[in-house]
C-alpha cells in the first residue's frame, strides 16, 4: 500500500560549477569596473548630501535659538522680568568665531540676573543653549546681552535679528536662515534671500 521514495530521490550535496567562471568570483576587469561606477555615482551624490547636512545644522540652530527666546519672555513674564540672553564668549571649547558682539555662534545663556549688573556671574539660575558645528550665528544689532522685560518685551528695541548660515559656504548658501523677532515676542524665519531682518 505504501511506497517508500527514499531511493527514488538523490540529491547532490556537492557543488556544481556550470563553467569554470563561475567557480573563480569576479575576475578583476568586473572588479575595476564596478569600483569604477560605484566611484562617478559617490562623487555626483557628494555635493547633494553635503548641502542636506549644511541644511539641517541650520534648521537645528533656527529651533535652538526659538526655543531660547521663547524660554526667556516666558521665564521674565513668570518672574516679573530681570531675565536676560548672553553670548558665550570666544573662549568657549569648541568655537570657532572671531569674537565680535554680533557672533553667537559660540552659544548662549538665558539667565535670571539676581545681582542686577546685567550680566551673567557664576550661580545664577542659567540654562545655556550650545549651536552645532560648521554653523554661524550672527545678530543684525551688535550686543552682548538681549535683555527681557516683565512683560515680555526684548530689548526695548523694534527688532532683533539673527542670520544663521553654514559654514564654509557662509552666507551665501541657500541653506542660510534668519530669524526675526519683534519686541513684543512675534517670530518669523526668512529665507537666505530675506536676511538679514529688516522689519
Amino acid at each position: 500500500m505504501y511506497t517508500s521514495f527514499s531511493n527514488s530521490l538523490h540529491v547532490s550535496m556537492t557543488p556544481s560549477c556550470v563553467s569554470r567562471i563561475s567557480c573563480h568570483g569576479f575576475t578583476s576587469i568586473e572588479l575595476i569596473v564596478t569600483v569604477a561606477i560605484l566611484a562617478i555615482l559617490g562623487a555626483i551624490a557628494a555635493p547633494s548630501f553635503s548641502f542636506l547636512f549644511e541644511r539641517w545644522r541650520v534648521l537645528q540652530t533656527v529651533e535652538i535659538m526659538k526655543s531660547s527666546l521663547m524660554f526667556a519672555r516666558s521665564e521674565a513674564i513668570k518672574r516679573g522680568g530681570n531675565v536676560y540672553l548672553e553670548k558665550l564668549p570666544k573662549t568657549t571649547v569648541g568655537c570657532v568665531s572671531d569674537g565680535t558682539n554680533q557672533d553667537w555662534d559660540c552659544g548662549w545663556v538665558v539667565f535670571v540676573d539676581a545681582n542686577g549688573n546685567k550680566r551673567w556671574n557664576s550661580g545664577e539660575e542659567v540654562q545655556r543653549y550650545e549651536t552645532p558645528d560648521k554653523v554661524t550665528v550672527s545678530r543684525t544689532k551688535s550686543g552682548v546681552t538681549i535683555s527681557v522685560d516683565r512683560w515680555g518685551m526684548m530689548d526695548g528695541a523694534n527688532l532683533i535679528g539673527f542670520t544663521i548660515a553654514p559654514q564654509p559656504a557662509g552666507i551665501s548658501s541657500s541653506a542660510t536662515k534668519g530669524i526675526c523677532m519683534s519686541s513684543g515676542g512675534r517670530i518669523r524665519v526668512i529665507e537666505q534671500k530675506d536676511v538679514p531682518c529688516t522689519n
